[in-house]
């Protein structure tokens, strides 16, 4: 008798526990919500953040406020996100940085893999293959040519050891079995200025960033590392259009919260988030910015976070890369 009326007590509860958590996550939001951004004010992943956090913060009723932690190249601000309560109330957005460490750094003080719960892919920026005008290549193809008549003759120059920009130019000469000379700079701004004085022969960087530069004729473009062209440079072929298959390489955005987030949160919140970049203002303000809006599911983009990291994994190996 006394142990069916403990059983009892323990259903009783177990009940209570279940509803008090049905009915927290109903309530969902209750308080503002922190979106933390791993890089500086002014950059992709800023825009992206503060453009979200305006337009979440309209649907759901509740301030998703942006809260930006630059450092040890975006994983200060990842180690932050990965170390909160899983709540549903702190999410960072993700960028390559998140496939890019686990094979640059000896230690980092999270895990990419099992210390975030994916939500939703929210935003890709293209690269581009641009060349110095007096590099006597004018498409992708005739580039490769040129660099295997002389091996270690052409360079080409980055933002830095295991940015985008440089892994991107291993990835080509990868596939295209090249050898060239790699010029790291600090910074993609101090980079293409490199590429248009000649310091360097050729670099791959965002459309953003590099646009104007090519509409101004100052440096040419060969091609999109994109599967689409890029409406502000209609001219330029995509990497496939230039017959080089296996040639895409965004600059990819998505949310995560911290791993063990309920379900119905992360489904919640997936659902917000595929509504806001679907959103007709947030497209606009995207695209301005020649970013372009993306969504998935969170399986989705666990996936491709799997497939990124290990993309990654194999040229930083292949190319010997290491960072300080």
């Amino acid at each position: 008798m006394l142990a069916a009326r403990s059983i009892a007590i323990a259903v009783l509860g177990g009940f209570a526990v279940a509803g008090t958590a049905q009915a927290q996550q109903a309530a969902y939001p209750s308080k503002q919500i922190r979106l933390i951004l791993p890089f500086a004010p002014g950059g992709p992943s800023d825009i992206v953040g503060r453009v979200l956090s305006q337009k979440l913060s309209e649907q759901m009723g509740q301030q998703v406020i942006t809260d930006n932690r630059a450092g040890a190249g975006g994983n200060l601000g990842l180690e932050l996100a990965a170390k909160a309560l899983p709540d549903g109330y702190t999410l960072v957005i993700a960028s390559p940085t998140l496939a890019i460490s686990p094979s640059l750094y000896k230690k980092l003080n999270y895990d990419p893999q099992k210390d975030f719960a994916p939500i939703s892919t929210v935003a890709n920026i293209p690269n581009i293959m641009l060349v110095h005008n007096s590099v006597p290549a004018k498409t992708v193809k005739e580039f490769i040519e040129l660099a295997r008549r002389s091996p270690g003759a052409l360079n080409y120059g980055s933002s830095g050891a295991g940015s985008t920009t440089h892994l991107s130019s291993e990835i080509l000469s990868n596939l295209a079995k090249l050898k060239m000379v790699h010029v790291p700079y600090k910074g993609q701004g101090l980079a293409l200025t490199g590429l248009m004085s000649g310091q360097v022969d050729m670099m791959i960087m965002s459309v953003p960033a590099a646009q104007g530069m090519v509409q101004a004729n100052k440096v040419r473009a060969l091609a999109v590392l994109s599967d689409n062209r890029v409406a502000s440079l209609p001219n330029v072929p995509t990497t496939a259009e230039a017959g080089i298959r296996d040639f895409v390489v965004n600059v990819w955005f998505g949310v995560l919260a911290p791993a063990n987030t309920s379900r119905d949160i992360v489904n919640r919140l997936n659902g917000e988030l595929v509504k806001a970049v679907a959103a007709a203002d947030v497209r606009e303000r995207f695209t301005s910015a020649a970013i372009e809006p993306a969504s998935s599911t969170p399986e989705q983009f666990a996936a491709y976070i799997r497939s990124e990291t290990a993309r990654y994994a194999k040229v930083i190996k292949e190319a010997g890369i290491t960072v300080e």
